[in-house]
């Protein structure tokens, strides 16, 4: 009996031991999983917080390039509408020039034929004193205009 009691107990030390050292191995096995998914995790989170950061930059990237696209369009505005005061200066000047030409004609006319008097012919160079101030007028804001572009 004896020997059977000390290989009962042998074997029972020895599975208790086996069984021990399972127990170790599958805790070193969770806490090295463990320590593993940890590190899956932190990887993970620096993905994205980098992408995070790139669509950020990306963002920030378009909001840049709208602006500039919305000062390209108001400088562009700027010039067609500085474009258009130069013509718009430039026909008034025309007009103008056409007008004195006219009225000088139509005054030759009449004085060949008689019909000014003094007073008429006063208003009359009035007249084309005012629209010549008008046209150097013109021209001075047209250079200022030639200017800005």
């Amino acid at each position: 009996m004896n020997i059977r009691y000390i290989y009962t107990l042998a074997l029972v030390m020895g599975v208790a031991t086996s069984s021990f050292a399972q127990e170790d191995s599958v805790q070193n096995d969770s806490i090295l999983k463990m320590e593993q998914a940890d590190k899956e995790a932190k990887e993970v989170q620096k993905e994205i917080d980098k992408a995070e950061k790139e669509a950020k930059k990306a963002e920030k990237e378009a909001k840049k390039a709208e602006k500039a696209q919305k000062k390209a369009e108001k400088e562009t505005k700027k010039l067609e509408k500085l474009n258009g005061k130069i013509a718009s200066t430039k026909q008034s000047m025309a007009k103008d020039e056409m007008k004195i030409i006219k009225i000088r004609e139509k005054m030759e006319m009449d004085k060949i034929k008689g019909k000014l008097s003094p007073n008429d012919i006063a208003k009359t160079n009035k007249k084309l004193d005012k629209l010549k101030l008008g046209i150097v007028k013109a021209k001075e804001k047209l250079r200022k205009l030639e200017q800005k572009l």
